[in-house]
């Protein structure tokens, strides 16, 4: 999730582990602990595109590195936070719960996860919940607001910190319940479609859960289109998008084509924009796809522009997004 998720949702988390009294203390702690899995962020001062899109969401979001942070964080606040009567065992599971939760709900976006690094690379992702919805991360926001408004010992401290930890994962819970609902629409859609595959996943569009956006193909290429929870007819107008796979084989063994083939997950289409060769990630979406269905994929890494891989993850996701479009993809969420 992004990080003003995280720090919110780590607050809360930190009042209620510590209770009236300690809370705003807790919840700086929380925060700061909820915020420890994204300092990989660092590596993209040194390594290159292709090194830290593997590096992003590693071994800093691995469960083995959760054992080591939190004795370290816990014995950093235990002397901060001396005499106060809190046990370092007890600093330690607090810290290891923080960190666990940001490697679990992190888990549930589309970048994926490398919770057994640096033991095994395979990422963890579940595609249940787009990397920012406003409708997670607006609980543990206003509780957040009225928890350091309220003095430490008020009453009402105990209901804001359930409102802040509750309400996103029920909400949470019902994403991963329009996924199933979704997936098995879409499975018996490209059966009546007729559209062979041997790999599959569906994942939310931009902001919200009611919209999904769906790949399915082969080494030959890929579907790809959207389904809205709300559609009624059990039919989805795919677009075919051939892989291109023999546009590589000139740089077929370069290291950095294979990072973005395993970062890809097989997930990919290559494509030549005039003198350029294009390494499309089909995960991230497709700029406005559901109102162009051959719009540019949203990750496109453009393989003989040294200077233009920066920031591809994310490259022009919302470019050109404007009153039209917006209520376009208003429409379409609504199902029509």
């Amino acid at each position: 999730m992004d990080s003003i998720t995280h720090i919110a949702l780590g607050a809360c988390i930190g009042e209620a582990f510590f209770g009236r009294g300690f809370g705003k203390k807790a919840m700086l702690w929380g925060a700061l602990a909820q915020s420890a899995p994204d300092i990989d962020f660092l590596g993209s001062l040194w390594l290159r595109t292709d090194e830290n899109l593997l590096a992003h969401r590693g071994f800093t979001h691995s469960i083995p590195f959760a054992l080591l942070v939190a004795p370290v964080l816990a014995l950093v606040a235990e002397r901060v936070h001396r005499p106060v009567n809190i046990r370092y065992s007890k600093w330690v599971i607090f810290f290891l719960v923080e960190v666990m939760v940001h490697l679990f709900i992190d888990g549930f976006n589309n970048y994926g996860v490398g919770w057994l690094e640096p033991f095994s690379h395979y990422r963890f992702s579940f595609n249940a919940i787009y990397v920012a919805d406003p409708l997670f991360s607006i609980w543990a926001g206003i509780a957040v607001v009225m928890l350091f408004r309220l003095h430490s010992y008020h009453p009402r401290r105990r209901y804001w910190w359930r409102f802040g930890t509750l309400l996103p994962f029920l909400y949470l819970s019902w994403c991963v319940f329009n996924k199933l609902t979704i997936n098995r629409d879409v499975k018996d859609i490209l059966q009546e479609q007729h559209i062979s595959y041997t790999r599959y996943f569906s994942t939310p569009a931009p902001l919200t859960n009611l919209l999904w956006y769906v790949v399915a193909g082969n080494d030959s290429g890929y579907h790809v289109g959207f389904r809205s929870i709300f559609d009624d007819k059990k039919q989805i107008n795919f677009s075919w998008f051939p892989r291109n796979d023999s546009l590589l084989k000139a740089v077929a063994n370069h290291e950095e084509v294979q990072h973005l083939i395993r970062f890809s997950q097989q997930f990919y289409t290559v494509e030549q924009w005039g003198d350029t060769l294009v390494f499309n990630d089909l995960r991230f979406g497709q700029m406005m796809g559901w109102q162009n269905p051959r719009g540019k994929f949203v990750f496109h890494y453009l393989l003989n522009h040294p200077a233009d891989k920066t920031l591809v993850v994310q490259r022009g996701r919302f470019s050109g997004w404007d009153e039209n479009v917006i209520s376009g993809y208003l429409r379409r969420i609504r199902g029509d």
